[in-house]
This record gives C-alpha cells, sequence and structure tokens, in this order.
C-alpha cells in the first residue's frame, strides 16, 4: 500500500528539510532553548495574563490571589499530568526504567493527561479558596487552546508528529519519517485545536454573555477539542508502536480517549444552557 502511495505521490512535494527549521531557538555548548519549552512557556504566560484580564471584567469567580495560585498548580498539573499521561496511554513500557518518566526533555507529552493535571489544579484551588469550580473552569478553558497552538507549532517546527501519507497538493515529506509525502497534521491541529477555538472562546467570553452561564465555556472549549482532536486523528500518523492497535481498533489511541470528552462536553453544555444566569456582580476582592 506504501509503495503504491509512493509510486503515485505527487510531483513536487514540499521538503520540511528545505524550510530551514530547526527544533532550537539557540544552543550554548550543549543546552539547548528548543521551541517546544517555549511554547509551554508561552502558553503558561498567556492564560496567566489573559485570566488576570478576565477576572477585572463583571462577574468574575475569583480574585487575583486564585489567578496566582493557579498559574503556579495549573503549571505543575499541565507538566506533570501530560507527561505521566503520556506514560500511561502512549507508552507504558517506559515504567520498566521509572527514572524515564521524569526525563522530559526527551519528549512525549499527552494533552489529556495535562488535562487531567490542570482539572486537579483547579479542584485543589477552588476547594480551598471556596470557589465554584465550574466557573473557574470556564476562566481557564477560554486561554488554553493559546497553548494548544503554540505546542503544535513546535511540533511542526521540530518536524514531528506528522501525519498520514497522501496525494493533495500540500503534502509534505518529514524525513525523520520517510520519503514518503504526508499531510501537515501538526498544523491542523494548530489550527483548528488552537486558533479556531482560541477565536470562539474569546469572542464568546468579551463580546458576549457566556460568562454568565456557568460552565457554558468549558463546554463548549471540551466539546470543540473533542470534534477537532477526533477529526484531525484521521490524518495524523499513529505513534509507531500504537499502529497496531490503531488498525485493530479501527480508531487512534487519540480518538478512543477524545470520545469521552466529546460526552462531556456536549453534557455541559446542555447543563450550561438550561440553567439561569448567574449573577453580574463585581469581582471578588483581593
Amino acid at each position: 500500500m506504501l509503495s503504491l502511495l509512493a509510486a503515485n505521490a505527487i510531483s513536487d512535494p514540499i521538503y520540511w528539510e528545505n524550510l530551514g527549521l530547526r527544533p532550537y531557538l539557540f544552543e550554548i555548548g550543549s543546552f539547548q532553548l528548543r521551541f517546544y519549552s517555549l511554547a509551554y512557556l508561552g502558553g503558561v504566560l498567556f492564560a496567566y495574563w489573559h485570566l488576570s484580564k478576565m477576572i477585572k471584567a463583571p462577574g468574575a469567580p475569583m480574585a487575583q490571589r486564585h489567578a496566582d495560585d493557579l498559574f503556579f498548580y495549573g503549571t505543575l498539573g499541565v507538566i506533570l499530568g501530560g507527561r505521566l499521561g503520556y506514560a500511561l496511554f502512549y507508552k507504558p513500557e517506559i515504567w520498566q526504567d521509572p527514572i524515564s518518566v521524569l526525563k522530559l526533555w526527551e519528549g512525549g507529552m499527552s494533552f489529556h493527561g495535562g488535562l487531567l493535571g490542570v482539572l486537579a489544579a483547579i479542584a485543589f484551588v477552588a476547594k480551598r479558596g471556596k470557589l465554584n469550580f465550574l466557573r473557574v473552569c470556564d476562566y481557564i478553558a477560554v486561554s488554553v487552546p493559546m497553548g494548544m497552538l503554540l505546542g503544535r507549532l513546535a511540533n511542526f517546527v521540530n518536524g514531528e508528529l506528522w501525519g498520514r501519507p497522501t496525494d493533495v497538493p500540500w503534502a509534505m515529506v518529514f524525513p525523520m519519517a520517510d520519503e514518503l509525502p504526508r499531510h501537515p497534521s501538526q498544523l491542523y491541529q494548530a489550527g483548528l485545536e488552537g486558533l479556531a477555538l482560541l477565536v470562539i472562546l474569546t469572542l464568546l467570553f468579551w463580546t458576549t454573555r457566556a460568562r454568565y452561564r456557568t460552565g457554558l465555556l468549558v463546554g463548549i472549549f471540551t466539546l470543540g477539542m473533542g470534534i477537532a482532536r477526533f477529526t484531525n486523528e484521521f490524518f495524523r500518523q499513529p505513534d509507531a508502536h500504537l499502529t497496531e492497535f490503531a488498525e485493530a481498533t479501527g480508531l487512534s489511541m487519540g480518538q478512543w480517549l477524545t470520545i469521552p470528552l466529546i460526552l462531556v462536553g456536549l453534557g455541559v453544555t446542555i447543563f450550561a444552557l438550561t440553567r439561569k444566569q448567574v449573577g453580574t456582580g463585581q469581582p471578588n476582592p483581593a
């Protein structure tokens, strides 16, 4: 099948290596400041800045001190949850050498694990500060797509997580894969899971009264992210060690893990739309 695709591939595909990209901004000796690290940092800093701005608008469910706590615990949740989720869902053999789980610089993070880590952080801060968990989730959800956008762009710059073989005009050859033209699925994910959701949620927050419907923003985020991820997985090449799983089940691991997201997102969105709006009071005092 692959040889047939190669024989009928487009005559002049785009070669990733000709784009002049590299996975790091600069290097000093053996140290490299990698774009993937900058993507995580940029996503967290944007979320903190935007959240601090959002809670100054009427109706905020938290104060700045809560945003500061969420910044700290949320960052831990993303990193620890993302890494543990990768080891649990995508590469369980990594547990044979537990030290490898801590080697974040070797790559390997799970969106679903990071999501669970952030939810745990929100639950902790909400319980300690006596905040409405779902309303805090609404405010956090608006900024999360920026991290997805930056992360997927970093994947593209790294030349990793490429798509399935294809003959579309914009197909790209990734040297770390093979010589087959493939979907640049990292860019699809950056567009749908990142940019599109960021624009939709930002507009809903700042131009409508969506923030007064408890759970609506996080419901739309979860539903939208689930649909976007499920769709994009049709174009993304499954991880090498999970290819047989995808062929046997008909869906990739990412798609199976995304189905619960879609159901939860749909349920939370319906819940939010059938409940009364919350009050329009001012933010909590700092």
